[in-house]
């Protein structure tokens, strides 16, 4: 019979991958340092593989330590969604959760079914708005916690490559005056998109606007429109355009967790860290998701996007 994993050893594993560091993970699972490098040899000796590999003076994760990083956090997250089903004390009440359309397609479904699987008790209120409005709320009070876009405040928890996106089976972008589909005014990505063009003296009309993601798609599959997005928000049937299209390079888009002022709702906490483990099951599975995507001359991005994989530097044993 094989032996099963050591969920204490996985948690360790999973606790220095996240604090960057042996002795802070140390501290999280209140463990020794030296127990905590034990737990990781004897780790690495069940799995038969290494899991951590010198650089220099620090500690990086290997191949294989990546590999067991995406199973470690999914085998701790069924278990604690075990242990909440037989706990009659689980976390009770009502959440008010807000994100931007963008998001709510491809995040929206990973997050609710991870957090009402751990939490069945909990009533949730979703919203989809643009990030304007949802600071907004937050600040009013009308939501308990929002998925926003560029905000500093707000807990980074994703950073995607920020796309220029066309149709596969249309020429749009080779237009003498480029057909544009945005948001309103105040989205930052239209004052981006308008910015850059601007700057190389690129010719553009703004035809399509409107706080739909679903609205701003449908301009880009029909040959409508040119538009921007993040990586996660590509959809078969699009080509990402890159410099040979004579698209200059834009920032990155931050995705980040905001929260209600001053609240300390344990529920609140327990939804923040499920959208956290959720965006980071889904950065495993984006690249094999976006197959049906033509990224043409802007496979600069897949590899850009591959790079901004945490590289897991950590301090010696």
């Amino acid at each position: 019979m094989v032996t099963p994993l050591d969920l204490d050893q996985l948690r360790t594993f999973v606790a220095i991958t996240e604090t960057g560091s042996f002795t802070r993970a140390a501290e999280e699972v209140f463990r020794t340092q030296s127990a905590v490098s034990m737990q990781m040899r004897r780790l690495e000796e069940r799995l038969g593989k290494t899991l951590f590999e010198k650089d220099g003076r620090n500690n990086r994760l290997t191949t294989d330590g990546e590999k067991l990083l995406l199973y470690a956090r999914e085998l701790l997250r069924l278990n604690r969604e075990t242990l909440a089903a037989f706990d009659e004390e689980s976390l009770e009440g009502h959440i008010r959760i807000g994100m931007p359309d963008d998001y709510a397609d491809r995040f929206l479904p990973e997050i609710m079914t991870r957090f009402s699987r751990s939490n069945p008790r909990v009533e949730m209120s979703i919203i989809c708005e643009p990030t304007v409005n949802l600071i907004t709320q937050i600040q009013q009070g009308l939501l308990d916690v929002a998925l926003v876009t560029d905000h500093a405040p707000a807990q980074m928890v994703r950073r995607e490559p920020l796309l220029w996106v066309g149709s596969a089976n249309h020429e749009t972008h080779r237009r003498a005056v480029l057909p544009m589909a945005f948001g309103r005014p105040t989205c930052t990505w239209r004052q981006h998109g308008c910015t850059a063009l601007d700057k190389i003296g690129r010719d553009y009309r703004v035809m399509f606007t409107s706080y739909s993601a679903t609205a701003i798609a449908a301009a880009v599959l029909s040959g409508g429109a040119i538009t921007i997005m993040p990586e996660c928000s590509l959809r078969p049937g699009m080509r990402v355009l890159g410099e040979a299209d004579e698209f200059p390079p834009l920032p990155d888009c931050v995705i980040g967790i905001l929260r209600r002022p001053a609240t300390q709702m344990d529920v609140v906490d327990a939804f923040a860290r499920h959208i956290t483990e959720s965006l980071d099951n889904i950065s495993a599975t984006l690249i094999e998701t976006s197959e049906d995507v033509d990224f043409n001359n802007g496979m600069r991005h897949m590899r850009r996007a591959k790079r901004m994989r945490p590289d897991h530097i950590l301090p010696g044993w």
